[in-house]
C-alpha cells in the first residue's frame, strides 16, 4: 500500500509539472549534453540564467548575474566609446583607445579575471577550456572578443569605431578558440 502512494503522489507530481508547472530557470537554462546520458553536469553546457539588456549602445546586466560579471559589463562599458587604436590597452589598462584584445583584458580586469592585458594568442591558451555559464572569451592569432551574460563585446561587427557591444553573436566554428573563468 505505501509503494502504492508514492507512485500515485510522483504520478500527480509529474503530471502537475507537464499541465502547467515548469522546471526552475536554472534547470530550464542547461542543456543536457547527449554524452551525459541527458544529465548536465558542468557549468559548459548552461547558457546564462538570464541575458544582459542591451539600451543605447550600454549593456545593463542581470539582477541574478554574480558581482564579479557585472563588474566586467561596468568595466566594458567603460571604454565603449574609445576609439580602435591597434596595440591600445596593451601598455597599460588604463588607455586612450584600444584594440581587440586590450578590450578584453580591460573588462575583464573589472572582474579581476586578469591581471595584465593579454594579447589575442595569449586568450588561446587563459584559464579553461570551452563555454562559461556567464562570460566566455573567444580568440584566434588576429582577434579576440569576448560573449558576457548573452551580449558580445568585441571591437568588431559593433556599432563605432573601437570596443562595442552586440546583441548578434558572430560565427566562431573551427575560427576560434573559446575559454572561460572557472565557474563563470
Amino acid at each position: 500500500m505505501r509503494r502504492l502512494a508514492i507512485c500515485a503522489s510522483a504520478l500527480i507530481a509529474a503530471c502537475a509539472i507537464t499541465l502547467g508547472g515548469s522546471p526552475t530557470r536554472a534547470a530550464a537554462s542547461c542543456q543536457a549534453s547527449a554524452s551525459s546520458g541527458g544529465l548536465s553536469v558542468g557549468v559548459q553546457s548552461c547558457k546564462p540564467i538570464r541575458r544582459a539588456k542591451l539600451v543605447n549602445g550600454r549593456a545593463i546586466a542581470p539582477a541574478s548575474a554574480p558581482a564579479r560579471v557585472k563588474r566586467v559589463i561596468n568595466w566594458a562599458n567603460r571604454i565603449r566609446h574609445k576609439p580602435y587604436r591597434w596595440g591600445g590597452g596593451h601598455g597599460r589598462f588604463n588607455d586612450s583607445g584600444y584594440d581587440c584584445s586590450g578590450s578584453v583584458s580591460y573588462a575583464l580586469r573589472g572582474g579581476r579575471f586578469v591581471r595584465y592585458p593579454l594579447a589575442s594568442t595569449g586568450f588561446m591558451r587563459w584559464k579553461r577550456r570551452g563555454r562559461g555559464k556567464w562570460i566566455t572569451v573567444y580568440s584566434n592569432p588576429s582577434h579576440a572578443y569576448m560573449v558576457v551574460a548573452g551580449l558580445r563585446f568585441d571591437t568588431s561587427m559593433t556599432p563605432g569605431n573601437g570596443p562595442g557591444w552586440s546583441t548578434s553573436l558572430r560565427s566562431t566554428s573551427g575560427r576560434f578558440v573559446a575559454r572561460h573563468p572557472a565557474g563563470f
